[in-house]
């Protein structure tokens, strides 16, 4: 990929699901695109690594070390390695999640 995108354009939601996209993906870490559709989400998992997340479309609910945080465009989480967290989507929204291995 190279040249500039629109974030939020670059995936689409599909009913019912959860979509993801892989931008960039190397032994440093990755840069994944979401779409959740309204109802969908991930349950509740942990990473070995640090993540940042940044919603990029609409408004999206995570759980992380049981503390819920409510996000919407333009807001962004650190999620700690190691840490449970789960993600819900009342409405779809979209985030990107930058996962940080180094």
């Amino acid at each position: 990929m190279a040249g500039s995108i629109i974030v939020k354009d670059h995936i689409e939601y599909n009913t019912g699901s959860v979509v993801s996209k892989t931008l960039k993906q190397n032994p440093a870490g990755s840069i994944t695109l979401f779409a959740f559709d309204a109802g969908q989400g991930l349950s509740e998992h942990c990473a070995p690594f640090d993540a940042v997340v940044q919603v990029i479309d609409g408004e999206g609910h995570f759980i992380i070390g049981g503390d819920e945080h409510v996000l919407k465009e333009g807001e962004l989480i650190i999620m700690p390695a190691n840490v449970p967290h789960a993600v819900n989507a009342r409405q779809k929204f979209k985030m990107m999640l930058i996962m940080l291995k180094a």
